[in-house]
């Protein structure tokens, strides 16, 4: 069974105007995870009006939904002692004209020197999936497999319609702004690992980037630990739909991994054509067409199937088929969250957008 963890960025916000409030330490000490925090459960994020936390290691998607819930909550509760709430969403809707401060580590400080602008509009939240792989070298060729779905995992997990107090026009605005940074989007097809570290290398000698910790591409290799680690989706409003997510991209990874095995070729996607169908999907999320994997534009609903035809005996071996498959044709029957926030937006103005994107994260 490979091994699952999911990480969650949230943004913290005053509930009486949506705008981020920079309380990230006051509410990570409230939040009663002490004896958890040397786990890294709860950790800083770049600017201080996130946080972010991580789930230990999960063999079951039950397992890693339990914590999420766990996390959420506890966050959320001391969200609250100090006067704000987590929200579970891709973007800030509303910002400040004065940027965030950053957190007060010599990575974040450097990376504000670098890149002000962007740092300042970094306020954007992810959801990361780590699947285990057997080695390095597995997990380069699993990036090479995997990468022509990650447009349509970025149509599912659209969650950032807002920005600045207006309707962008994208689904996914945070894939907008995160593909600004200089190693970002859908990552190369690479050969082998040694094409790989090569690769990585030249990036590192030319001083573009400082650290592997830049590679942002949407999925990548853990320095960390032993797993390819898929970062394209926004934060999720609900933790079963994460869970979703979670079940997935494990699903990916072990028929990335089997076919490898098997010595099926490469599936090809031209690198412009997938960046093209990356926008494509942060513009329309689920509305419209999809690029699927074979570069043919067919409508969303049928590249989903397409997904669930690939990746549907990896989600039988882990037991997995009924719960991601319900939670997909909830999916297609509710919109994706970035519909659900434009719909509480128009209905019920700035309260129904709130309580929808805080209203997972305090304990019932």
């Amino acid at each position: 069974m490979i091994t699952i963890g999911v990480e969650e960025e949230y943004l913290l916000l005053d509930p009486d105007t949506c705008l981020p409030v920079p309380l990230a330490d006051q509410v990570r000490a409230a939040a009663g995870l002490e004896p958890i925090v040397d786990d890294a459960e709860v950790q800083s994020e770049l600017l201080q009006a996130q946080v972010e936390v991580a789930t230990p290691v999960c063999t079951d998607l039950e397992e890693a939904g339990g914590h999420l819930l766990r996390l959420r909550h506890a966050l959320g509760t001391a969200a609250e002692k100090n006067g704000c709430r987590i929200a579970a969403c891709g973007t800030a809707p509303y910002r400040e004209l004065a940027p965030v401060p950053v957190t007060q580590k010599a990575r974040y400080l450097a990376m504000r020197s670098q890149a002000p602008q962007l740092v300042a509009e970094q306020l954007v939240n992810g959801m990361h999936v780590h699947a285990a792989v057997p080695d390095r070298e597995m997990g380069v060729a699993v990036l090479s497999r995997i990468r022509v779905w990650l447009p349509v995992l970025v149509a599912m997990s659209a969650n950032s319609p807002l920005w600045d107090g207006k309707d962008t026009g994208f689904a996914s605005w945070r894939t907008v702004i995160f593909g600004r940074w200089p190693v970002s989007g859908p990552p190369p097809c690479f050969t082998s690992l040694e094409d790989h570290e090569n690769r990585v290398r030249t990036l590192l000698d030319t001083g573009i980037i400082t650290d592997t910790g830049q590679l942002y591409w949407q999925a990548r290799l853990s320095d960390k630990y032993p797993t390819v680690e898929v970062r394209c989706a926004d934060v999720q409003l609900r933790a079963d739909t994460a869970v979703m997510f979670a079940g997935i991209v494990r699903g990916l990874i072990a028929t990335a991994i089997r076919d490898e095995k098997a010595g099926l070729p490469l599936p090809e996607c031209p690198p412009e054509l997938l960046q093209a169908s990356n926008w494509h999907a942060a513009r329309h999320g689920l509305s419209g067409l999809l690029v699927d994997p074979e570069g043919r534009a067919r409508r969303a609903g049928d590249v989903l199937v397409m997904l669930l035809d690939h990746v549907t005996p990896a989600l039988d071996e882990a037991g997995d088929t009924r719960e991601v498959t319900s939670l997909v044709h909830r999916l297609l029957q509710q919109g994706t969250p970035a519909d659900q926030q434009r719909r509480a937006l128009a209905e019920g103005g700035l309260p129904a957008l709130v309580e929808l994107i805080t209203s997972e994260t305090v304990a019932p």
